[in-house]
């Protein structure tokens, strides 16, 4: 995924030299990125703002849930998980705006399982600008930090994990109601052809950082919001397989992304010192290479200044390619995947 840690985290222009323009134009809001997207963006976060003067110290934590307020997302966080509740882009108008002008839900909740620890120190925080983050630590070495900025759309949420023994956090995430996990056709389309800037071929390649094979992809939809595209973003994570999710259209297709992936659930094993986020807009439509294997340290990887190809998302979502059931039980309780051993830091 798009490391928030960069100082510019919302979508580059993208557009491949092996990709018919009409092939890549999303019929949605999901444009190439400008700071604009993140026009008058700050957050109020208990008591404090970013609005004119960087904040930065620790904060008190509160008995219950808190909200972090924004111009254009507002979310609430439990103070005990840091799990995430009640996700919504406001509506906010904004040349970037994916809503139509409206309140949009996006996640219901994204809910870490922390196996009995609990963070329990003062909140650490920081507001500048649009940027926010927010932290908290327990005991044996858990942590927990969550970043975010105030845009109409981009790179703009993730949430970090860390545990003293190294293991594995188990986060669920639900969709809200009106939101949907769906197979995107303009993916199976091209399945298997070369894109980017630096290929030469789209049957042959050759692969490199800006020549990427097509590969299934699971995006997120709303039905009261045609114009909204979203992506789950992992960094060092693996997600759950829910076996009796997609006995219709995503099993027999036998796709790895999309096979076993319920339609308003999904979940991730994500390793100490990972990340799991979601991009939005151009973001989350872009034929782009997998993170890499990083957990300390890690730079951004945002530089693509316009030699990757965006597929774009339909303008209507056939109810063929919903993910279906909605929701599952499988993979729950399903035996935690096994740590992550870097053999070496990124640079």
């Amino acid at each position: 995924m798009r490391s928030l840690r960069s100082t510019s985290l919302t979508a580059l222009a993208v557009l491949s030299v092996a990709v018919p323009l009409a092939a890549i134009t999303a019929p949605t809001a999901a444009v190439a990125a400008s700071s604009k997207f993140c026009d008058g963006g700050s957050y109020t976060v208990l008591g404090k703002t970013g609005t004119k003067d960087r904040f930065r110290g620790t904060v008190a934590a509160p008995a219950g849930r808190f909200t972090v307020q924004g111009k254009y997302t507002r979310f609430d966080i439990d103070p005990a998980t840091f799990a995430i509740y009640d996700y919504t882009f406001t509506g906010a108008a904004n040349v970037g705006d994916m809503t139509g002008r409206k309140p949009t839900p996006v996640y219901t909740s994204k809910v870490p399982d922390h196996r009995g620890l609990a963070l329990t120190s003062a909140i650490s925080l920081e507001l500048r600008d649009e940027g926010l983050t927010v932290s908290r630590t327990g005991a044996n070495g858990l942590s927990m930090k969550i970043q975010a900025k105030d845009c109409a759309q981009g790179g703009i949420f993730q949430m970090e994990p860390s545990r003293g023994d190294g293991t594995r956090t188990r986060i669920v995430h639900t969709l809200a109601d009106s939101t949907f996990y769906y197979d995107n056709p303009r993916f199976r389309a091209r399945l298997g052809a070369w894109l980017g800037s630096e290929c030469t071929s789209e049957q042959t390649g050759p692969a490199g950082t800006f020549c990427v094979r097509v590969s299934p992809r699971v995006n997120i939809g709303s039905d009261v919001a045609p114009a909204l595209v979203l992506r789950d973003s992992a960094q060092v994570a693996t997600r759950i397989p829910q076996a009796s999710c997609g006995p219709d259209f995503t099993n027999t297709l036998g796709l790895s992304e999309t096979r076993d992936h319920c339609g308003a659930t999904s979940i991730w094993d994500v390793a100490s010192g990972g990340r799991m986020g979601m991009v939005t807009g151009e973001d989350a439509t872009e034929v782009a290479n997998p993170p890499t294997n990083c957990t300390n340290d890690c730079q951004a990887e945002n530089g693509v200044n316009g030699r990757l190809a965006t597929l774009g998302f339909p303008a209507v979502v056939d109810p063929a390619v919903k993910l279906t059931p909605r929701t599952s039980t499988d993979g729950l309780t399903a035996p935690l995947t096994v740590p992550f051993t870097a053999p070496f830091t990124a640079p």
